[in-house]
């Protein structure tokens, strides 16, 4: 009851919580990560849709409350595309993010990794963050398959060097303990997973950059295309992204609302 209470006005596509404050942040971004939203049914999330459509066209029943509303949207965010209108596959949702992700990052952090058993992990790694980047794209416009793939094999290759190389320059440091090279090389992935996910963002979202992404006015009409407004996305899912890269990689940047809804607010500093 209390919750409810404290329940803000509903406002379609809008954020649940405050925006301007820390606390409203991380409330927004732990709601995205909810893995609740895995289990929802398709009746609930046919429900969700009836019940946010209602609301658009003004036929909504009385007695709703603006709670259901905000848990309708947040399971419709979770689950469906809002450009393309299907399922996200269950693994690539935001939602997904942690569940399907730890297994992923506890083999990033297994003592004693070989070149191989390091190639692989680090591969399975960016497959994963390639294929949620794919799930969540910005499909209002058109992508060639190929600049998926380049990205793709970007963020492969520099992670897999990147995290290989310091490996054989960390065994070749005679002049370290045991202990202290051991803790190094517990600490490799962090800058191998980084730089592979600034290089997956940006060569998989080239084409947002260089055309832009569409932009909304406070009524959810699309009012132009906006580069400005696509690189605030990108930096905005990037930044996060390299700071959790590890070991906390179950804190994803904010990709649902800014990197795939393919639909940015006009901001003030948007001008082009």
């Amino acid at each position: 009851m209390a919750e409810s209470a404290a329940c803000p006005a509903f406002q379609l596509g809008g954020a649940r919580y405050d925006q301007g404050s820390f606390f409203g942040r991380l409330r927004h971004f732990i709601a995205i990560i909810d893995p609740s939203t895995l289990f929802v049914s398709e009746k609930q999330l046919k429900e969700s849709i009836k019940l946010l459509d209602d609301y658009k066209h003004g036929s909504l029943s009385p007695g709703v409350s603006d709670l259901q509303l905000w848990e309708a949207q947040k399971i419709k965010q979770a689950i469906i595309h809002p450009d393309t209108g299907e399922k996200i596959f269950m693994p690539f949702r935001m939602s997904g993010y942690v569940p399907f992700g730890t297994p992923i990052v506890i083999g990033l952090l297994l003592p004693n990794q070989t070149v191989l058993s390091t190639i692989i992990w680090q591969w399975l790694n960016q497959s994963h963050n390639a294929c949620v980047n794919y799930a969540n794209r910005n499909a209002t416009k058109p992508t060639p398959t190929s600049k998926f793939l380049q990205g793709y094999v970007g963020a492969v290759s520099s992670a897999v060097s990147i995290a290989v190389g310091l490996n054989v320059l960390i065994q070749k440091a005679n002049k370290l303990s045991p202990a202290t090279r051991m803790i190094i090389q517990r600490l490799v992935p962090f800058p191998a997973v980084a730089s592979a996910n600034i290089c997956n963002v940006g060569l998989m979202r080239h084409n947002e950059l260089s055309e832009g992404i569409d932009v909304l006015d406070n009524n959810g009409n699309v009012v132009g295309s906006s580069k400005i407004a696509a690189r605030h996305a990108a930096l905005s899912a990037v930044q996060p992204q390299t700071v959790a890269a590890h070991p906390q990689r179950g804190v994803p940047g904010d990709l649902r609302p800014l990197a795939a809804c393919g639909h940015q607010p006009v901001p003030p500093d948007v001008s082009d």
